[in-house]
């Protein structure tokens, strides 16, 4: 029977889920286009039609979601005086795991006078799910990003929540080669009751990050006249040169309305499948 066991155990691991997407983008009279483009197993990037001057891609996971020991790779370079946005299909949905945690890891260069926009729609842990997720991002000192990731604990649409499992999330943002953010969050083992805590999520059940690179006092203040059409938690500030909105509400369809709502005072336009 052990053996049988092992058998299987190794099996289930040979066949997780590995993905890698690589490219870069530069700018040509004005006008951006794609560069090299590496893509291997289940991860793919589609850049499903062409625009006046930016270029919009779109992640898949054909994969159909991350499950434990999964292992998926994005690295992007966004040339001088390129523009580039980003998003995904659908909601990333990470499956319950008895084993390892799945590794999700980010690498992201914007040149100088170029802008990246990574807006990626909501990424949804079911119990007893484990990841593991790392944000490289290297900027010059003259480019400009908005960076926006919302999690959302269980699938709240379905009554379910998120007690038990990992979730680790690492950023480390350097600007002109200097490090001026570095965080790592680690929820895990009890997360429903974490999360239950007034200090930490006060119940709610999605929490969400916008990044905003340069950010100062003014965006401060011009996200802050919003206030009052807020559904749920939101804390903006401004240091070292950029701005950086928290979000904390009771579901995904809360946080997603104050994200754009914040999105809007930023004067960025949101891809397509945000608005269907």
């Amino acid at each position: 029977m052990r053996s049988e066991l092992s058998a299987t155990s190794t099996l289930f691991e040979a066949n997780r889920a590995r993905g890698a997407v690589r490219f870069d983008v530069h700018a040509r009279d004005g006008v951006t286009r794609r560069g090299a483009l590496h893509e291997s197993g289940s991860l793919r990037v589609r850049f499903p039609s062409p625009e006046d001057q930016g270029l919009s891609g779109v992640f898949v996971n054909t994969a159909g979601g991350v499950a434990g020991g999964d292992s998926f790779d994005i690295d992007i370079a966004a040339a001088d005086g390129a523009r580039l946005t980003l998003t995904t299909a659908a909601a990333e949905k990470v499956y319950r795991t008895p084993g390892a945690a799945a590794q999700l890891n980010i690498a992201l260069k914007v040149g100088a006078g170029a802008h990246l926009a990574w807006l990626p729609q909501e990424t949804i842990l079911f119990d007893r799910a484990r990841v593991q997720r790392r944000f490289d991002i290297d900027l010059d000192e003259a480019a400009s990003l908005l960076l926006c990731e919302i999690v959302v604990f269980g699938r709240t649409a379905m009554g379910e929540r998120m007690e038990q499992g990992e979730f680790v999330d690492r950023w480390r943002l350097r600007r002109g080669g200097r490090l001026v953010f570095a965080e790592t969050v680690r929820l895990d083992g009890d997360i429903g009751a974490k999360l239950a805590r007034p200090a930490v999520a006060k119940g709610g059940a999605a929490i969400g990050t916008a990044l905003i690179v340069p950010g100062d006092g003014a965006l401060v203040e011009r996200i802050r006249e919003a206030s009052e059409s807020f559904s749920g938690e939101v804390g903006i500030s401004a240091w070292n040169g950029f701005a950086m909105a928290r979000f904390c509400a009771q579901d995904a369809a809360r946080l997603r309305a104050d994200m754009m709502t914040v999105l809007a005072r930023t004067g960025a336009a949101l891809p397509r499948l945000w608005l269907n």
